[in-house]
């Protein structure tokens, strides 16, 4: 629950109808400047006892009008200083001031001369001249509500019985001797004053400091405006008002203030009744804060067992009564705050509930047991331990047995008495021998990659519990590490799986007992290959050689025997070895020079380092090298040539590879001559990529034998040749025709064509080619069939049955073909039927097959069924046996022994062989049992006098026996 007090007086809200509760919040309705301005405060108390909030106070802002009446006219004389008051009305809150010359919006405006004060609201001229002659009215606002009045005019007017002399500044304006200033704020000082001349303000620190950059001066330095004002902002200002006549002075101090803020406070506390209450709280502010303290809301005052001084609460004997909520108070002149804490007051019989003595406690013989007795008790209560007839008192509650023994095994009980009642608890101590580690892990070397076991086992106590653990380098081994599993069931083993380098340190095992912790240490040297070699440098650079410079990286526990170089350019596929000086460079070396380099290629380099374990990870890649250029070294290969048109001798050769032309400006020279002459003929060709050549003269007879030698340059100079070797030039097709040319049908997709060979011709016959086609509106029936010279029939295959076809011979050689006679026709033969044979019945007996199918009978576009042929094969075999027949039935003899038969049959026409029938699957079974026949009435059995009747059907894809 919660209540309200105003200005200390508690507010009885049940005869308050504006005042109402709702949530602990008080809500005002209907507001009353005169009856709720105040000082607030609110007390929420429960069962346990009550605090007060802190404090809050409602202020009205409001701005009363001024009072109507005319105001005296101030009469001055030029030159004098004048200060017209204002008069301000009653207000509540911020004010700020203004005033209108004569009539509104015409504002005085301030300068040197003229100043309007916020604090007292007035209006200051210095020194009044014939201008400022006029009405004056003072206007103030109120910066929270907003509302605005207007004064009665004051009439400012000249006095005519002369002007006023010079005199010396008078401050009008000025500060209080002592200022307050809170911390963050921004302080305004004031400084104006009347004079002839009009007098110069100037600032400064009684200390002589300079005014930080933050530091403001407005209106010619009347006012000093120092924003977030902080401790180093305090002391003595100065403000100096100064013309030709003199001096004056106003000085005062700025006070750093701030309200009070913890900095040490109490906690909720529960104390065993009689015991002893100290609470201190303090806090920072300035000034000092003082302190008091409340109990349930009342301030506590020193008497009998309380004392209260300076932040600090002490109850020297507890009771019950004293239980409640108490709040610590520090305030000064600028703020209050309140902590709140609870203190209970505890009173119980010894309780050990949830601290038992453990009904069994295991010790190793020789180490010293503790036995605590901690019961929950208000006092605290007196202990007694009791073993059989041996009683022992402990003021603290342990139980201390050194070097414990079997004859300290038994009962023990703790008793606890206060003066409301008493409690005991009992246990059992169990004294065990000590637990040796039998095998545990010993210090190895090994490979990475391989998998260990690391033993831990030892000899307990069966009356102990044993649990392991492991831990690598310092942090407990998890179990779902991939790489460690614990094995062996009973003992502590660990298995390392496919170790890797970072495996290496030092591993330890603990075993933990009931009584004991015990440990066994192994370090484990893990070995691999070494580790990538680092700063591949390429120094000196030649046409063949590169000189490479290293360092090595680790080692990885074995010491590193030698180091490979692998090199890769644009034109290899991977990595290569290269060969170097020294040919094997050992581990101590770190540098070598590659070479049989080509020349003009760029190149890219990396060292691996090799030890006893194996070859490690290659190093970063060198930075791309290009070797010197050089003279060709490489002459093409594959030179030859022939063929190409009449006068023609065609050059061909394999193309020097890129990374063998040694540098730029590559190319070939082509050197010929004809055989019997002495001078060679040089062409040259700048394309590299070039690899033929065409030499072309009329003189050039056909067929004629020419030395060939194709060689290198580049931009260094001339390469080698290749070897010679002769080529023939360009021929021309023969002139002569095949005569006797005549051709038949052979079947529906063949025909047989025959010619008689060319007996004498002047050019080179290669070869004899047949053309054929359907007719002149069917282009994309044309074939062509070749065959050697001493060949003079072909069969051209794969035609359309039933079609007339076009052929023509002629002679060929690599210029061509040579002209042929009138073309010949033939007409293919009709195909053969598109029926295989069906309903295919078999019967076998013995070694004896016999076969029945339905006849196929032609169509009219088809050839005449003129016989069949039977496929067959063993099913392990692939060698298949034919056998034609004129009828629709076949006998064949099988071999005696256990391997199946497949079988097609065709049928036999002059358009050639037709589709086969389904394969026939032939089961060789035991010849105690006749083989049954597929979709026929009779099956035979052996033995004699055994012939029955029954109906066998077949279906595609079932095996019947």
């Amino acid at each position: 629950d919660g209540a309200w007090s105003l200005n200390g007086t508690l507010i009885n809200l049940g005869l308050d109808r504006r005042r109402r509760l709702s949530g602990g919040n008080l809500i005002i309705s209907s507001l009353d400047r005169h009856q709720d301005v105040g000082m607030y405060q609110c007390m929420a108390y429960n069962t346990v006892g009550a605090i007060l909030s802190r404090r809050a106070s409602l202020q009205f802002a409001y701005l009363d009008h001024f009072k109507v009446h005319t105001r005296s006219a101030v009469s001055v004389r030029e030159g004098q200083g004048v200060v017209l008051l204002c008069g301000t009305p009653t207000s509540s809150g911020d004010l700020t001031y203004a005033w209108v010359f004569n009539e509104y919006p015409y504002f005085v405006q301030q300068d040197n001369r003229r100043f309007v004060s916020q604090q007292t609201g007035n209006l200051y001229i210095a020194k009044v001249e014939p201008s400022d002659v006029g009405n004056y009215t003072c206007v103030v606002m109120n910066s929270i509500t907003k509302g605005k009045v207007h004064s009665s005019p004051t009439s400012l007017i000249l006095r005519t019985d002369g002007v006023m002399g010079e005199y010396e500044p008078k401050i009008e304006v000025n500060f209080p001797d002592n200022v307050p200033a809170a911390k963050g704020s921004t302080v305004t000082l004031e400084c104006f004053a009347l004079g002839n001349p009009v007098p110069e303000i100037t600032w400064k620190r009684a200390n002589g400091v300079p005014f930080p950059s933050k530091v403001k001066m407005k209106y010619s330095n009347a006012v000093l405006e120092i924003p977030s004002f902080q401790q180093d902002d305090t002391g003595g200002y100065e403000c100096v008002a100064e013309n030709k006549m003199g001096k004056n002075t106003a000085a005062g101090r700025l006070a750093f203030y701030a309200k009070p803020q913890w900095i040490q406070t109490m906690k909720d506390t529960a104390l065993a009744i009689e015991e002893r209450l100290h609470w201190e709280c303090r806090a920072n502010g300035r000034p000092r804060p003082s302190y008091t303290w409340l109990k349930n809301g009342q301030q506590l005052l020193s008497e009998d067992r309380i004392h209260v001084e300076d932040g600090v609460l002490s109850v020297s004997v507890l009771t019950l009564s004293d239980a409640g909520m108490y709040q610590c108070v520090a305030e000064n002149k600028h703020g209050i705050i309140y902590f709140a804490a609870e203190l209970m007051v505890l009173a119980s019989p010894p309780d050990f509930t949830g601290n038992v003595l453990r009904a069994l406690l295991k010790a190793k013989a020789g180490t010293t047991v503790t036995l605590e007795c901690k019961p929950q008790a208000y006092p605290l209560a007196s202990i007694l331990w009791k073993k059989g007839n041996l009683i022992t008192l402990s003021p603290d509650g342990t139980l201390r047995l050194a070097n414990v023994s079997k004859s300290d095994a038994g009962s023990y009980t703790c008793f606890a008495r206060n003066r409301f009642g008493m409690s005991s608890t009992t246990g059992r101590l169990l004294v065990t021998a000590t637990v040796p580690i039998i095998q545990g892990p010993v210090n190895m070397e090994i490979i990475v990659g391989e998998s260990i076991v690391l033993p831990c086992q030892v000899a307990s106590d069966p009356v102990l519990d044993v649990s392991f653990s492991w831990a690598f380098n310092g942090q407990l081994i998890a179990k779902g590490d991939g790489h460690f599993e614990l094995v062996g069931g009973v003992t502590g083993d660990l298995m390392i799986r496919n170790i890797q380098l970072y495996h290496a340190g030092k591993y330890i095992c603990v075993v933990d007992t009931d009584v004991e912790s015990l440990s066994a240490v192994a370090v484990l040297i893990v070995k691999g290959p070494p580790s990538p070699p680092d700063s591949v440098t390429v120094e000196e650079v030649t046409d063949s050689t590169a000189q490479l410079t290293w360092s090595p990286g680790r080692d990885n526990g074995s010491p590193i025997t030698n180091y490979l170089i692998q090199t890769r350019t644009p034109f290899t596929v991977g990595w290569q070895r290269v060969n170097t000086v020294p040919e094997i460079i050992d581990g101590n070396t770190l540098t070598a020079t590659v070479v049989d380099l080509n020349a003009w290629v760029e190149y890219e380099f990396r060292v691996l380092a090799k030890n006893s374990v194996g070859v490690g990870e290659p190093s970063p890649v060198s930075v791309k090298t290009r070797t010197e250029d050089a003279v060709p070294d490489a002459a093409p290969g594959d030179v030859g040539g022939g063929g190409g048109s009449r006068s023609e001798l065609v050059i061909t050769w394999e193309p020097v590879p890129e990374e063998l032309q040694n540098g730029e400006s590559f190319g070939y020279i082509i050197a010929f001559r004809a055989f019997g002459e002495v001078t060679w003929t040089h062409v040259a060709t700048s394309a590299p990529g070039a690899s033929r050549y065409v030499y072309r003269n009329d003189s050039i007879a056909p067929f004629s034998p020419f030395h060939v030698k194709v060689g290198t340059y580049n931009s260094k100079g001339q390469g080698p040749f290749s070897p010679v070797v002769t080529i023939y030039s360009a021929e021309i097709e023969p002139s002569g025709m095949p005569a006797g040319v005549w051709a038949r049908s052979v079947s529906a997709s063949e025909i047989e064509v025959n010619w008689q060979a060319l007996s004498f011709t002047p050019e080179r016959v290669l070869g004899y080619e047949v053309v054929y086609w359907e007719d002149d509106t069917k282009p994309e029936t044309l074939g062509k069939v070749r065959v050697p010279w001493n060949q003079t029939s072909v069969t051209v295959s794969g035609l359309a049955g039933n079609t007339q076809y076009f052929l023509t011979v002629s002679a060929f050689n690599t210029a061509g073909t040579g002209p042929f006679l009138p073309a010949i026709n033939v007409t293919t033969k009709k195909p053969p039927p598109a029926q295989p044979p069906l309903n295919v019945e078999w019967t076998l007996i013995g070694s004896q097959l016999s076969l029945y199918w339905e006849p196929v009978v032609a169509m009219e576009s088809e050839s005449e069924v003129t016989g069949y042929q039977l496929s067959y094969r063993r099913q392990r075999h692939k060698e298949v046996n034919t056998l034609t027949t004129v009828n629709s039935t076949a006998e064949l003899t099988l071999p005696e022994d256990d391997d199946d038969y497949i079988i097609h049959i065709q049928t036999l026409s002059e358009g050639g062989l037709g589709p086969a029938s389904d394969p026939i699957r032939i089961h060789q079974l035991s010849k105690l049992v006749v083989d049954g026949f597929i979709g026929s009435r009779w099956l035979y059995s052996p033995g004699p006098q055994s012939v029955t009747t029954s109906i066998f059907y077949y279906l595609p894809g079932l095996e019947v026996t």
